[in-house]
């Protein structure tokens, strides 16, 4: 259980004073369980992450969380990220998870490590301006609605890779891979449709596209997920317990 072993010792004095049972005991068995699924269907020594997604949540319970070892952050909202982040644990990692809008790009552009739902070129453009405007390059991952839901963003599995290489052509923009959310209770074929885009297109050798990164899996599928080559899970009301309009 090596990301609850190496817990983060830095947490502010507000992760300190408030503890959480039940967070704590859900960090214990989540960790156990991704380990396990490891030992079971991945190599030794690949790499999993497990990100606390926190929407909904209060500051003071994410940094309990990050304390554990919980140090990547997945947000959906941006209003609500900007209200909360001032009093997040400075070691913590944020990306953005969640729809979003072009017109909101500017208010997270200095703020999150990288955005997982790209699902259009007009918002990587934008994307493209804003990085290139603050001398960086943002990562970014290409969201794919692997069940072609019409409640969900993501661009069709058909146009994955076309989305990718247009993506990819941006100065502004790195390509680290994909992300997707199987429909709830999904068979293991599509979490093994979803791995096998990922490989067809990390088998491309695209040039600015380094396919380092399947984020896919949540609290109720995560170790399916890993079990079909996920590299990032998403954990929300398995880590934090139930919330309204809750995604992950």
């Amino acid at each position: 259980m090596k990301m609850c072993s190496e817990a983060n010792r830095s947490a502010k004095t507000s992760a300190q004073d408030n503890y959480f049972p039940d967070v704590l005991e859900s960090c214990k068995e989540i960790c156990y369980n991704i380990e396990n699924a490891k030992a079971k269907w991945r190599k030794s020594d690949e790499v999993i992450r497990a990100m606390a997604v926190t929407k909904t949540v209060a500051p003071e319970k994410i940094n309990f969380a990050v304390a554990q070892g919980f140090t990547l952050l997945g947000e959906n909202r941006v209003q609500e990220y900007l209200s909360k982040k001032d009093f997040y644990d400075k070691s913590a990692e944020v990306q953005f998870i969640g729809h979003l809008q072009t017109n909101k790009v500017k208010y997270i552009i200095n703020d999150v490590t990288l955005i997982q739902s790209v699902d259009n070129l007009k918002l990587a453009q934008e994307i493209n301006r804003l990085a290139l405007k603050n001398n960086k390059v943002m990562d970014v991952l290409v969201e794919i609605n692997i069940g072609d839901e019409a409640t969900k963003s993501g661009v069709s599995a058909d146009m994955a890779e076309e989305l990718v290489r247009q993506a990819a052509e941006l100065p502004g923009i790195s390509v680290k891979g994909l992300m997707a959310i199987p429909p709830v209770g999904s068979g293991e074929d599509v979490f093994d449709k979803m791995h096998g885009i990922f490989l067809r297109v990390k088998e491309k050798s695209i040039p600015g596209v380094s396919m380092d990164i399947l984020s896919m899996g949540m609290s109720g599928d995560y170790e399916l997920a890993i079990k079909h080559g996920s590299t990032l899970v998403r954990i929300g009301t398995k880590l934090f317990g139930a919330r309204k309009y809750l995604e992950g």
